[in-house]
């Protein structure tokens, strides 16, 4: 049976003197159909919204915005859990008039420029850091005004900076590739404090030290504002990149990465995005066009997509767990048309047309195993074992 939109005829649901019949009967639903009940507990559902309790505060209206603005911090500081950065912004703005058009226009500009999405929230946290060399939304309150509008100027040339050596120098095309939003702040706040004038060294170690903390999810923790903070002060202190690197390796114990950070690990990994950008840094093409991977091509079909080498569809079946189904060693990067014609062939169908019309390097620079005795169903953990070795080697030559 097709299914039939609630919505048509906009029935009025609060006339407490309709009954369920007369609002669904005109759409077409009767009691004997599969969706009567569905959507009768639909309707009670929306009709229990006139029993909610909702509390109003009425204030005086003598009150600044400055005032009112304070008393919303504090009621919602015990009420609905709100963001400690929207809670900020409303600090920040009650003193700061059309202050968040300007937060809102410079997002546009990194949108469009950068091709980076920065969320308000991160754009109130960088003004608190560069006003007062940490992280805190709770000493907002704190800072004066001219501090704030001298910080955001401030903080909007480190974001500048940031978002260029990302993509520049770091291959981040887009936030998406991001473990955590604060990877952004300590680059912006380090280039601020050098003016922007960075050594050789410097750079390559802000490199290496970018890619470590991405990698190993330094801010991707609980403890983030926190990490974020000790970095911070290290920064204020005076301390190089290098470090900041030995910092890292206090809290990891390694700096490497080894086949078992790869085991059983998905999408939601940083490693994830850590094996296209060595993918993408070896010169790995699309199998259909030869084009180089890319986030930020035109069309529908030639949008780069993550596709499982050995087809999802198939290995279930064969007694394959869901993990390693669908872990990062078994993914490769390619469009979406060409992720299309594969469909769900195994790799030892699929790979020869590859090698004939592209080469092998094809597969090579997507790090895929050689040995065709690897491409068969039946031997998908030994090509998985092999494919995690060669990430592992990739990506520990990109963390230096």
């Amino acid at each position: 049976m097709q299914k039939t939109d609630i919505s048509v005829g906009k029935p009025d649901i609060f006339n407490e003197e309709k009954s369920d019949w007369e609002l669904l009967k005109p759409l077409g639903v009767k009691p004997d159909d599969e969706l009567w009940n569905k959507y009768t507990k639909r309707l009670a559902q929306v009709k229990r919204i006139r029993d909610y309790l909702y509390v109003m505060q009425v204030l005086d209206g003598s009150l600044s915005y400055e005032e009112v603005a304070e008393i919303f911090v504090r009621v919602n500081s015990l009420g609905a859990k709100l963001r400690g950065s929207d809670l900020a912004l409303a600090q920040i703005t009650a003193r700061w008039r059309n202050s968040l058009g300007l937060f809102e226009e410079f997002g546009e500009e990194c949108e469009t420029e950068s091709q980076f999405t920065i969320d308000t929230g991160l754009l109130v946290r960088a003004i608190v850091v560069f006003a007062t060399g940490q992280c805190l939304f709770r000493v907002v309150n704190g800072i004066s005004l001219e501090s704030l509008q001298k910080a955001w100027e401030e903080a909007k040339e480190g974001i500048r900076f940031a978002l260029d050596f990302l993509r520049a120098n770091a291959g981040i095309e887009d936030e998406s590739l991001l473990s955590s939003p604060f990877l952004v702040l300590l680059p912006a706040y380090y280039a601020f404090r050098k003016r922007e004038r960075l050594t050789e060294d410097e750079g390559k170690d802000l490199l290496r030290w970018f890619y470590i903390a991405h990698a190993r999810g330094h801010y991707s923790r609980g403890s983030s504002e926190g990490l974020l903070n000790a970095d911070l002060a290290l920064v204020r202190a005076g301390a190089s990149p290098a470090r900041l690197v030995d910092q890292l390796e206090q809290q990891f114990g390694r700096l490497s990465v080894t086949a078992s950070d790869f085991s059983g690990r998905g999408v939601q990994s940083p490693l994830f995005s850590m094996a296209y950008l060595a993918l993408k840094k070896r010169g790995a093409q699309d199998w259909w066009n030869g084009l180089a991977l890319s986030l930020s091509r035109q069309g529908r079909t030639h949008l780069i997509q993550y596709h499982h080498i050995f087809p999802k569809s198939r290995l279930p079946n064969l007694g394959y767990e869901k993990a390693e189904i669908n872990e990062i060693a078994n993914m490769a990067f390619i469009s979406a048309k060409v992720n299309r014609a594969i469909s769900n062939k195994p790799p030892a169908d699929y790979f020869p047309s590859i090698i004939k019309d592209r080469g092998l390097s094809a597969l090579t620079a997507q790090l895929i195993p050689e040995d065709p005795a690897l491409w068969k169903l039946e031997a998908f953990r030994e090509f998985l074992r092999a494919r995690r070795d060669m990430l592992v080697e990739a990506v520990n030559e990109m963390l230096g």
